[in-house]
């Protein structure tokens, strides 16, 4: 199974997750078999400076994505992945290890659209 992380800055595994997908500087993407990570690979965010609704989720279902993790997103990305098939799971913070970990664990799951979402950004 394939994770993607949004990530800011670099550092792969211990690199600090994303408080916002849409924005990120890039994805790690974290191969798994079972809770064992196989691979990992850094991928730049095509739309870190702008994109319109559904593209990020969309590129991310061209990376064959399963779960998308992020400190959060809006509704309509939320919807556009689970449109896609992609799990959706906000509320990640910390290092990309800290946050995978909780997944994996059970601790971190569901998701939450952030409050500018909810306001109409």
């Amino acid at each position: 199974m394939r994770v993607a992380i949004s990530c800011d800055g670099g550092g792969g595994l211990e690199g600090l997750v994303s408080p916002h997908f849409g924005r990120c500087s890039h994805f790690l993407l974290v191969d798994l078999e079972g809770a064992e990570i196989r691979s990992t690979r850094e991928v730049p965010n095509p739309f870190a400076d702008g994109h319109g609704p559904g593209q990020v989720p969309q590129f991310m279902a061209s990376c064959q994505v399963k779960v998308m993790l992020s400190g959060g997103m809006g509704r309509r990305a939320i919807a556009a992945f689970e449109q896609l098939g992609i799990e959706a799971v906000t509320g990640a913070s910390g290092s990309v290890r800290q946050a995978l970990e909780s997944y994996l664990g059970g601790a971190l799951q569901g998701s939450d659209p952030c409050l500018e979402s909810r306001h109409g950004e």
